[in-house]
């Protein structure tokens, strides 16, 4: 059987035209308040009222989910033109949805050109689980990271996603899962049976979330805005493959989970799986994780380690993982390599990841076997839209994280 008949892959009736219509005009999501009161005062709104008009705008973009000037209907309609002359709302482009057998979705998003460039396509995907619905964000198109076990290392950096790109990810997968007042829920759809459709995000997606940290930090607190999203800090997410100089910054001006990709515990093999490592190396990590505001218990940090037959698996390097987060307050998650074309490595055994994972427990951190989600739409470690442009656009196929379940907490 093949892939494209193991799965759903659709351009729905039912999406938005493309969001952008690739002109010149500022799109009012991901500015803050501020930033959005200068826009309305610039375009003529008076001191008077801009406050009153961005508190309408906030609760209408962010709590009623619209991606259309004309559904606010208690804004004036001199001040919809107004708004729909300058300003666009609008959604990005569903290129192509894929909805795995498990309940996965990964949406193929297409963004507008910057400055000269072309348009730009990245991938999200969500992950529904029993109590909790994650969807995973991609913070830039390619990556500068090469960490050799990963697809997306093969790929250059094409940019920096904005705050705007950023958070429409999470606009739209809400509208897509009717997570929004007024929405129905897609017939069939896997989701959690109560609350949130979109419970938790994580920052795992294509990129390098730190070397864009101010857009990641605009796009975040939007949507842990408590008039808004209203996402709790708690159910969010970032993964970093080490850049320690932003690593306290992230705690202290944004305040979310800290997920880091460690994956070796030794400099020399981690120079090699994640070159970044050369820069930072593990004791500057480290160390930087014990000085994480807010670090607990209760706000452990969780510790990404794809596990490379022959490679970080053996119980030396289980003894060395527990050795090097002695103190810190820590999950472990161990993941199974999924290998991809042309990779080196290999997933360790199971027999030998279950020993690996015994070990860690018996030492008191939790370290959870991250189950596969999604295979079937290469919902794969590293497999993000490098592949795809290789591929006739009808086999256009996924590329996103691999394994983004059980992030955050869960209340």
């Amino acid at each position: 059987m093949s892939l494209t008949d193991a799965m759903t892959i659709a351009k729905p009736k039912s999406a938005p035209k493309p969001a952008f219509d690739f002109d010149t005009k500022p799109s009012l999501i991901g500015l803050t308040r501020e930033e959005m009161a200068a826009a309305l005062k610039e375009k003529g709104v008076s001191d008077k009222q801009v406050k009153m008009r961005v508190s309408q705008l906030w609760n209408w973009l962010y709590v009623r989910g619209v991606s259309d000037f004309d559904a606010m209907t208690n804004v004036a309609k001199d001040m919809r033109e107004m708004l729909k002359e300058h300003f666009t709302i609008a959604r990005p482009e569903i290129v192509e949805e894929q909805i795995s057998n498990d309940g996965t979705r990964k949406w193929l998003l297409r963004f507008p050109p910057r400055g000269a460039g072309r348009p730009v396509e990245i991938e999200t995907v969500y992950i529904p689980e029993e109590g909790r619905g994650t969807l995973c964000i991609s913070s830039q198109v390619g990556c500068t990271l090469t960490c050799s076990f990963c697809h997306t290392g093969t790929q250059r950096l094409v940019r920096n996603l904005t705050a705007e790109e950023i958070l429409a990810q999470l606009l739209l997968a809400r509208d897509r899962l009717g997570d929004f007042p007024d929405r129905d829920t897609p017939l069939g759809a896997m989701v959690p049976a109560e609350g949130r459709k979109v419970s938790n995000i994580v920052m795992m997606g294509m990129g390098e979330p730190l070397y864009n940290f101010e857009s990641v930090k605009t796009a975040l607190l939007i949507a842990t805005d408590g008039d808004g999203l209203s996402l709790s800090r708690r159910r969010v997410t970032l993964s970093t493959s080490g850049v320690v100089p932003e690593i306290f910054r992230t705690g202290d001006e944004i305040g979310v989970m800290l997920a880091i990709s460690l994956h070796a515990v030794r400099d020399d093999l981690r120079d090699i799986l994640v070159p970044i490592n050369k820069k930072y190396p593990l004791k500057e990590l480290i160390d930087a994780c014990r000085a994480y505001p807010g670090l607990s218990n209760a706000r452990r940090i969780t510790f990404e380690y794809v596990m490379l037959k022959d490679v970080n698996d053996s119980l030396e390097d289980a003894k060395g993982l527990v050795q090097l987060l002695k103190g810190v307050p820590a999950k472990i998650n161990l993941i199974p390599f999924n290998p991809w074309p042309g990779t080196n490595y290999q997933c360790s055994d199971w027999e030998h990841i279950e020993k690996f994972a015994d070990f860690i427990n018996a030492a008191g951190y939790a370290s959870p076997i991250r189950t596969p989600r999604g295979r079937d739409i290469l919902a794969a470690c590293g497999q993000l839209k490098s592949e795809s442009e290789r591929m006739r656009k009808t086999e256009r196929l996924a590329f996103e994280a691999m394994m983004i379940a059980n992030h955050g907490a869960d209340d």
